[in-house]
């Protein structure tokens, strides 16, 4: 099989992030890379919502971070990814009642940018 990747526009990356509910925060600690996956939605102004426990809040508040979702089919190769760069917010939860676990964080898209994994066969005999 010979992968073949195109490049999405950004409304495609920001439709294709909305149909799934779990992707991958990418941020630094100390200065080394960490990833962590987390729960998201997309916010109506296309920033990235992140529901986020206290040690994941601390690390990225304030910072630049990545955000990367995607769908990979390990047989076939194919899929999609999306990545979206931009600056972590903690959003005040005004729908709280009283002290929670977790957070929201709001990722405000500074570059989006997609790819569309295409695989192909060689023919068969």
């Amino acid at each position: 099989m010979t992968p073949h990747s195109t490049t999405l526009d950004e409304w495609e990356c920001r439709r294709r992030l909305a149909g799934l509910a779990v992707g991958r925060v990418v941020y630094t600690v100390d200065a080394l890379p960490a990833v962590q996956p987390a729960r998201y939605s997309l916010g109506a102004d296309g920033s990235v919502l992140l529901s986020a426990g206290s040690d994941l809040v601390r690390a990225v508040s304030g910072a630049i971070v990545a955000f990367e979702a995607g769908e990979l089919d390990a047989t076939e190769g194919d899929g999609w990814s999306v990545t979206v760069l931009g600056r972590a917010d903690v959003m005040p939860d005004r729908a709280a009642s009283g002290p929670t676990d977790t957070v929201t964080v709001r990722i405000l898209p500074e570059l989006v940018s997609g790819r569309l994994f295409a695989a192909t066969r060689p023919d068969r005999l």
